[in-house]
């Protein structure tokens, strides 16, 4: 922190009387040494932050922080007002001001130091010895860490008010209190010994308790709401482990660790990531301030709805995925989650864009893609208008997939900077007629420029444009270059070439076709493969009077496509003790996303045991796509599963092939699934039952 903050930064007799002089009156010495280029801009983003939620802390503490793009630098300021300023703290005024400005494109590095002095400010020891520290270089030593305080500094220190105060991370060659984190975030070993000295022996099994803490600028509360429950979990003897959402990018709490917590306490102000990691467990869920308020009574509370049997469900049609790629994972893996990282945003275009299209064409005829614009012609007594109303939304409802398949990739990749050129390219694979071929290669490409972009070292006085203008302009320059000169047509050459492919079958077997085409639909569930069939089918009936062997293509690709959400919500009934808790509950709402014609459903079965889910339920899509050929079922719609079943021909027929398919596969994942040696649940029976692993370092050493 040693060029954060000097003694030009402190002020120990701030004279301002309200909050707003005295962010003025510390961002002034910011802009006195050159940290700060505008300095009623930069004031108008901190005022902006405070009114999103006030900064001030219990103990006397205001913090008021932003992200501005005035700001060359990560800089601190601190000031100390004998008077006390108001910063909305429900204990009083503050006399300890921080004015924390980082740069819109602060890298890691400065957002860790950052968030090592949030930290600090729940330590009670620091604070008080910054309210007896009488010298500016003194007090910019302390806060930078070149001094370290020590109990009773001042002589108000046993007094401390701030009650929600902990005693800092554990100090270099000692051992971790119970429930505090050690350096890689894994928890300590269970009895460790506490402060003290002495373990800790409240319970053979201290009662488990796992965080998420996340803020709306992620530089500040997010880490103090991390300390304060450590501290609060230490005093009751409770094994806390908290995964912090900041600025600087989160580890994942290790999935074992979260299997064996007895509860889940969430404090935040934004979205918690990848949620449903912790479904199946009592949770509170509060505001982040509530977690450094107030941690014992956010403790007590999931204590009692633990020993209550209070848990969450998974939500419905949960996401297999919202950020891949961690370290330590192989290429595949995280290709992988990149993948279904733009297939799980994908997925509600599909929803409502299909169904959509299916209603406009069960109201309107098929002949209701020839409407005119709803904007020209539409009467509210007419059916017509209605149904020409609902298609030409869901038309423009799947104009978006492409785009977002690729813009999601790129986030997976590389966070909220992948959106801009992966948006880019997945609208120019549509342009260029490349499809969903080439919206995963803009998507992995849009990823790749921009990581790689991240990587060039760039001159603090530009790093506050970085993300909101030279990262979006340069990868989406180079993007658009790739798919419009190079690649691009080479893509929309492949993509032709396999609709071609396809084509050349019609008439030749049809019940190979069938059988074909029903194993692309399953095989990737809604990814690239799948959606090449889907469009091969869709292209047969975009006509004014489409032929009888496109209707049967098209029923058979919508018949395979429903099997696996739905045979994989049959088997998590007939026998749920092969799926987990979290499978069982995706199981319910497969029932509905199946009969929707919506394939992606069965996506968390199969990240979850891909070797036994898609074999399965590739066998199925098979048989129904082979015997709905067979039946000469015929569809009109592109899309909308048991509700389009009046634009169906033979449609009893139909439904007879879908549920053959949905039995063999239920069948075979059953057989699968029993000839592991051991249950989903008995697995997290006995990870709940086990010691939760502890990791250790030279520097910090478990006590035995």
């Amino acid at each position: 922190m040693s060029e954060m903050i000097t003694a030009d930064l402190v002020d120990l007799d701030l004279s301002a009387q309200t909050k707003e002089a005295a962010a003025r009156a510390l961002a002034e010495r910011m802009v006195a040494k050159g940290r700060v280029t505008d300095l009623d801009g930069f004031l108008a983003d901190v005022a902006a932050r405070e009114a999103q939620m006030p900064t001030g802390l219990d103990g006397g503490i205001g913090i008021p922080h932003c992200r501005s793009e005035h700001v060359t630098e990560p800089t601190l300021a601190f000031g100390r007002s004998a008077a006390g300023i108001d910063f909305g703290a429900p204990d009083g005024p503050a006399d300890l001001i921080f004015l924390i400005a980082a740069p819109a494109g602060a890298d890691d590095a400065h957002l860790t130091i950052l968030s090592s002095l949030a930290r600090q400010l729940m330590n009670a020891e620091f604070t008080s010895a910054l309210r007896g520290v009488d010298d500016a270089a003194a007090a910019a030593a302390l806060i930078r860490g070149d001094e370290t305080p020590a109990a009773g500094t001042s002589e108000n220190s046993a007094a401390e008010p701030n009650a929600a105060a902990s005693a800092g991370t554990a100090a270099e060659g000692t051992a971790p209190a119970p429930g505090a984190t050690v350096e890689d975030g894994s928890a300590p070993t269970p009895g460790a010994a506490d402060t003290d000295g002495a373990p800790n022996d409240n319970d053979a099994r201290p009662f488990r308790v796992v965080a998420v803490t996340s803020c709306p600028t992620g530089i500040a509360h997010t880490y103090m709401a991390a300390e304060s429950l450590e501290k609060a979990g230490r005093e009751a003897g409770i094994d806390i482990v908290v995964e912090t959402q900041g600025s600087a990018g989160f580890t994942r709490l290790d999935p074992a660790v979260i299997a064996a917590a007895d509860g889940v306490i969430f404090a935040h102000d934004v979205p918690v990531r990848d949620k449903d990691r912790f479904a199946g467990k009592p949770t509170v869920d509060v505001g982040v301030k509530a977690g450094i308020n107030r941690p014992a009574a956010l403790l007590a509370e999931v204590r009692g709805k633990s020993e209550r049997g209070e848990v969450t469900a998974a939500s419905a049609a949960a996401a297999p995925v919202e950020r891949g790629g961690e370290s330590g994972e192989g290429y595949g893996t995280k290709l992988r989650k990149w993948l279904m990282s733009g297939v799980s945003y994908m997925v509600p275009f599909v929803a409502a864009g299909g169904l959509l299209i299916a209603l406009g064409f069960a109201i309107g005829g098929y002949k209701i893609n020839k409407a005119p614009s709803v904007m020209d012609h539409f009467l509210w007594t007419q059916a017509d208008s209605w149904g020409a109303l609902f298609f030409q939304i869901g038309v423009v409802s799947f104009g978006f997939l492409v785009p977002v398949l690729a813009g999601y990739i790129a986030y997976g990749m590389a966070d909220r900077p992948g959106l801009v050129p992966g948006f880019v390219g997945g609208a120019i694979s549509l342009t260029i007629n490349a499809g969903f071929l080439g919206g995963l290669a803009a998507g992995l490409i849009a990823g790749g420029v921009v990581i790689g972009i991240q990587k060039v070292k760039i001159p603090a006085a530009l790093r506050g444009i970085m993300p909101v203008v030279v990262i979006p302009l340069i990868s989406a320059a180079i993007v658009g270059f790739l798919m419009f000169v190079v690649i691009g047509k080479p893509i929309a050459s492949a993509q032709k070439g396999m609709t071609d492919w396809l084509n050349g079958l019609t008439g030749t077997n049809a019940v190979l076709l069938g059988a074909l085409l029903g194993l692309m639909m399953c095989f990737d569930l809604g990814g690239p493969v799948n959606k090449v069939a889907y469009t091969f089918a869709t292209a047969g009936i975009a006509v004014a009077s489409p032929s009888d062997s496109a209707m049967k293509i098209m029923a058979a690709v919508m018949a395979a496509g429903m099997v696996p959400p739905l045979a994989m919500a049959l088997a998590t009934t007939v026998r749920g003790k092969l799926f987990s808790q979290t499978e069982r509950e995706n199981g319910k709402a497969a029932w509905v996303l199946g009969a929707s014609f919506i394939t992606e459903g069965a996506i968390p079965f199969a990240a979850a045991d891909p070797l036994r889910v898609i074999p399965s339920a590739m066998a199925g899509g098979a048989v129904t796509g082979a015997l709905s050929m067979t039946f000469g079922a015929t569809l009109r719609a592109p899309h909308g599963g048991i509700f389009v079943v009046p634009l169906i021909g033979n449609p009893l027929l139909y439904l007879i092939a879908i549920a053959a398919g949905v039995c063999v596969s239920t069948a075979l994942v059953v057989v699968l699934k029993g000839m592991r040696k051991q249950s989903p649940d008995s697995v997290a029976k006995e990870a709940a039952e086990a010691p939760i692993p502890a990791k250790t370092d030279s520097k910090q050493p478990v006590a035995a």
